[in-house]
């Protein structure tokens, strides 16, 4: 199965040299081309895409705003001449950074990691959250796969989910089940009434808050969790959820 792409790029000259890399690729095809961010975001709503390659300094929406923007990101490898957004890059989750001019070597590099992300959803694929047991009255569930097993997490009693490489960790109380996914793949799925992401490592629970100080947030079990830099707005949300 090959992974649809999505090239996202101001200068007609990268697209050329990334659609001449694509070709050279057996598990990529390129599906679209966008010129602007604002034309991606038209194009996401009409067609399905897993990786995006993605230009930051653009007209009216730079890249990094635009991935903000997604409630539901695709893969995602940046393409840009500017090293210095590389960090703030990876906070959102992104594969890749490929620092222009990039040869094919470092392209198809940035591309199988992408690769293995992209097989490792498919593979695990879990049933959404659902109201089952609505006859028992138990709250909704989440199903995590631990070692050759499924198990049916209950998702008001999840505290935080930890990102441990390309793997999570769901917290329950002073314990964790350690799941093959990534933390992004949790934010789409879970409900954002109850789960928010505060750093690119960490999704809370937000009825387990019990006071935020400064950058960290701490819950109601001692736990202190980091609010990252690029998700102040999240506190803000949080005080105004609270009528603060």
């Amino acid at each position: 199965m090959k992974m649809r792409c999505l090239i996202v790029d101001d200068e007609p000259l990268a697209h050329d040299v990334i659609l001449n890399y694509i070709n050279e690729v057996p598990f990529l095809e390129t599906a679209g081309q966008c010129y602007r961010a604002t034309e991606a975001l038209e194009f996401l709503n009409k067609s399905e895409i897993d990786l995006i390659f993605l230009d930051i300094r653009m007209p009216k929406l730079s890249g990094l705003d635009f991935l903000r923007t997604l409630q539901k990101q695709p893969l995602v490898i940046i393409t840009s001449a500017y090293e210095q957004h590389a960090l703030e890059s990876f906070d959102l989750d992104v594969c890749d950074y490929l620092l222009k001019p990039f040869r094919f070597e470092r392209f198809l590099k940035a591309c199988n990691r992408a690769l293995t992300r992209f097989n490792m959803s498919k593979e695990n694929s879990y049933p959404a959250p659902t109201e089952e047991f609505v006859k028992t009255g138990e709250p909704a569930g989440i199903y995590l796969k631990s070692d050759k097993k499924f198990v049916l997490q209950q998702l008001n009693r999840i505290l935080y989910l930890e990102s441990l490489g390309n793997y999570v960790k769901v917290w329950e109380g002073a314990g964790f089940i350690l799941t093959p996914r990534t933390l992004s793949s949790f934010e789409s799925q879970l409900p954002a009434d109850n789960f928010v992401r505060i750093h690119k490592s960490y999704i809370l629970n937000k009825r387990f808050i019990h006071f935020i100080e400064g950058n960290s947030i701490h819950l109601k079990n001692g736990k202190e969790l980091p609010l990252g830099k690029n998700y102040k707005h999240v506190l803000k949300a949080l005080l105004t959820d609270a009528g603060l």
